[in-house]
């Protein structure tokens, strides 16, 4: 399929192309759709080994910001933009001049922090654009999203065992993570102060040694997570791992994490519920970042706020789950009908 097919099949707007030879940047900036407001999603810095690669990755990413949004209830639409290098190539001239490309586009896009950005990063950014956010808490910004991503995961956790076994606590479940990044080390903060047992993936031997000094169990042997019994899954690094060879594997009752694009295909939301495993849509159970960073757009920032609002995935969970039950749908399509519902009732008032 050719690129412009592709944009046009899945309804983006926009993709731009940057780049400044004179400091090594190559960037790539999606706007999916901005019904609700200004595309609003964070800058991944990335490796990719080919630019098709890098393509489809920041295009898939902007409509799946498109939908956290929508789902998560707030004003704002979905982009992404993927600037290609690893975090070792960064500098100080190059994230300026991302910051441009960024006020080129006239607040069309509001860039935050993603996969290989700081909030120092973001802090250079800033300094050559408005149309930014998740600055420091130093700054007046909401700071890094990753605690406020794993509380909501952990709000939706607990929506989903409503469901399961018909009550929210999760004292002395197992839970299996997989990945060991910042977000999986708030969320496994918040589990074992319920006496859950976590058990870890990754293969990172730093994050490895962060996991063990919080006395959580480390699998020696990565893979082996998709075979552990346990309670809930929790995938948090990489996307896709909900798949064809690992559905079977799998021995629990909940897959919720913080991972991106779990789901390899559609049809897989569908093995996962023929299996009767409750899978909590991932752009919805990881919004608490998004949700954290909305609340400094435009207003002064206040932590009780977002930590309220990044709550309310506990309901929205719930909604997605009672919108599947009574649809006959998988989790999956029930989150994505709400939020193309909100976006076409929204198109539909606007006359768009």
């Amino acid at each position: 399929m050719q690129l412009t097919e592709y944009m046009e099949a899945h309804g983006h707007e926009q993709l731009c192309v940057f780049t400044d030879t004179n400091v090594g940047l190559k960037a790539f900036i999606a706007i999916h759709d901005t019904t609700l407001g200004p595309a609003l999603g964070g800058v991944r810095f990335w490796p990719h080994k080919t630019e098709d690669d890098a393509l489809m990755d920041v295009l898939r990413l902007s409509k799946g910001m498109t939908y956290k949004s929508a789902a998560a209830g707030l004003d704002f639409g979905g982009g992404k933009a993927l600037i290609v290098c690893s975090n070792d190539e960064k500098t100080e001239a190059m994230l300026r001049s991302f910051g441009k490309c960024v006020e080129s586009l006239g607040g069309r896009y509001i860039t935050t922090e993603d996969v290989g950005a700081t909030t120092d990063d973001i802090e250079i950014i800033s300094k050559e654009t408005s149309h930014i956010a998740g600055l420091s808490l130093s700054l007046g910004g909401s700071g890094d999203p990753s605690e406020m991503t794993a509380y909501g995961i952990y709000e939706g956790m607990k929506a989903c065992a409503s469901e399961v076994w018909g009550h929210t606590s999760l004292r002395n479940r197992k839970v299996a993570v997989q990945g060991f990044g910042k977000v999986a080390y708030y969320l496994s903060k918040h589990l074992i102060q319920d006496d859950i047992k976590v058990i870890v993936a990754d293969i990172n031997s730093a994050a490895q040694a962060r996991a063990k000094n919080m006395g959580l169990e480390v699998l020696n042997d990565a893979d082996d997570i998709y075979n552990i019994e346990c309670d809930i899954f929790a995938p948090c690094a990489l996307g896709g791992i909900i798949n064809d060879k690992t559905v079977p594997m799998l021995k629990c009752k909940i897959v919720a994490g913080s991972a991106n694009n779990q789901l390899l295909e559609d049809k897989h939301a569908s093995m996962l519920q023929n299996r009767g495993i409750l899978y909590a849509p991932d752009y919805l159970i990881n919004a608490g970042g998004v949700i954290n960073i909305s609340v400094e757009i435009g207003q002064e920032y206040s932590p009780n706020i977002a930590a309220d609002r990044v709550a309310g995935i506990y309901e929205q969970i719930r909604l997605v789950i009672e919108t599947s039950k009574q649809n006959s749908i998988t989790t999956a399509a029930a989150a994505d009908f709400i939020a193309e519902e909100r976006i076409n009732s929204v198109k539909s008032s606007k006359n768009i």
